[in-house]
């Protein structure tokens, strides 16, 4: 068992050190916001994360889970020292925001009085970690004091947190001393995950350009959405024969608004800056960006293409954190979409599972006025009197609603579905005007499991027909 400290009770420290403590090691979790530890002290989750509550709960029963506001209470015997503070959009053309991650070194400065390894957990450019670093050994209260520090990114999503921190595709180390790197991976060895050990430098680098990858694979196939809509194609077929290819695979080639939340949005304007200021021109990056944000207008101008002016409309909004099963709301598409309705003098009624209190104060926090929109209690109550309704979260829930009641219950039937969960043939046939994102206007495709045989496969039957996600017919 491994004594361990992690600094910042977000989405990822919470996460972080709830799991090493259901995997046996004695965590504590320290955070300086008095109401944010006094809630999980008394057993409060601040954040909605799948698992996460019944986890803590088991492991604070355990004893092995422990929350405090004292940097000196957590740091106290501890072998490993997590950073997991939060890194926003600093006001400087998207450079990353590391005052939090400074204020931890210091702090962790005035209190080590043992020899520790800080791992840099956060997000942070490339240089971080000389820059923690300095900043410890600048402020050492003791400066006989030893210490080593390492670069771990994370690679959580969120909604699916848990199962990829105790299933992770890898793990990423990154340090000048490797005796300290080989001690930090021997924690992950329980996992059973290929473990890349490397520089300092290319650690932090890997987590960006990972996560700018797959943010370029979003706006990618949301920019061959538009290509799909003006020609007649289906994007989502379109992403199923592509996926087939292992070169390119299916995963984060769904066409809808955009990607959001709290890591792309700020890793790729981060990175692009990077690229800025050492003299690059980093033209995907900017365009990856410039999609994006086109992508969320979309839905708008689609709305309008229908209705006309939206001056007194109902519009409906199903769906407001950034993605299904977070309550996580930045950089959301909803409150961007939200904006630019009630600008136009519609009134909104909104639903999500989880995000309703979360989406009000981050409207609150935009100058969304919050007297234009109600907050509804579930889809059938969004659908009351609407002009339009908006898909923007694909919660499992919305994919099961009874379609015909939501559309008796609608003042105009029309549907603008900003995530494609819905197939545009039984919407159209329900009497709905319906929208998606680049759903074309040709024949569902099928496809025929692979055989060595070269005699003619048998007719599919109804139940043989693919629809969905590219799954082979049975």
């Amino acid at each position: 068992m491994s004594k361990i400290c992690v600094i910042g009770t977000g989405y990822v420290g919470l996460v972080t050190g709830t799991c090493f403590a259901d995997m046996g090691n004695d965590v504590t979790c320290v955070d300086i916001v008095e109401e944010k530890i006094a809630r999980l002290q008394r057993g409060e989750v601040p954040i909605y994360e799948p698992g996460l509550a019944e986890m803590i709960a088991r492991n604070v029963r355990a004893g092995r889970l422990h929350f405090t506001t004292s940097y000196r209470e957590g740091l106290a015997d501890s072998e490993f020292i997590f950073i997991a503070v939060n890194t926003p959009t600093g006001s400087t053309q998207g450079s990353a925001d590391m005052r939090y991650v400074e204020m931890a070194a210091r702090m962790i400065a005035e209190e080590l009085d043992h020899y520790a390894i800080i791992i840099n957990k956060s997000t942070v450019p490339v240089g971080s970690g000389d820059v923690v670093t300095r900043i410890i050994r600048t402020h050492l209260a003791r400066p006989d004091v030893s210490f080593a520090v390492v670069s771990n990114p994370e690679f959580l999503r969120e909604g699916a947190a848990i199962q990829d921190f105790l299933n992770p595709d890898r793990v990423v180390l990154g340090s000048s001393d490797m005796e300290a790197a080989h001690r930090v991976a021997a924690l992950y060895l329980p996992l059973r995950a290929p473990i890349i050990m490397t520089d300092i430098y290319t650690a932090e680098m890997i987590k960006y350009a990972s996560n700018a990858f797959l943010a370029t694979k979003i706006s990618f196939i949301n920019e061959i959405a538009q290509i799909c809509e003006r020609l007649g194609a289906d994007v989502k077929e379109v992403a199923v024969g592509m996926g087939y290819d292992k070169r390119i695979g299916r995963a984060f080639l769904d066409a809808g608004l955009g990607y959001g939340g709290s890591c792309f949005p700020k890793d790729v304007r981060a990175l692009a800056h990077m690229a800025d200021e050492a003299g690059l021109h980093p033209q995907l990056l900017h365009a990856v960006m410039e999609i994006n944000q086109d992508q969320r207008r979309l839905v708008v101008d689609k709305l309008v293409s229908i209705l006309g002016s939206l001056r007194n409309a109902t519009i409906g909004i199903l769906g407001l954190a950034f993605k299904a099963n977070t309550d996580d709301m930045r950089e959301a598409p909803s409150l961007d979409i939200i904006r630019w309705v009630t600008g136009q003098g519609a009134l909104v009624r909104a639903y999500d599972p989880v995000a309703r209190e979360t989406a009000r104060q981050a409207m609150e926090r935009e100058g969304i006025r919050l007297d234009l929109v109600t907050f509804c209690s579930n889809a059938y109550e969004v659908a009351e009197q609407a002009d339009a309704i908006i898909i923007v979260t694909d919660w499992n829930e919305f994919k099961s609603l009874d379609m015909v009641q939501i559309r008796n219950l609608m003042r105009r039937p029309v549907l603008i579905d900003g995530r494609n969960i819905y197939e545009p043939r039984e919407m159209v046939s329900l009497g709905f005007t319906y929208r998606g994102i680049g759903r074309g206007t040709g024949p569902a495709a099928t496809v025929l499991p692979a055989s060595d045989s070269t005699t003619p496969p048998p007719a599919l039957t109804r139940e043989q027909t693919l629809i969905g996600e590219g799954d082979e017919y049975r």
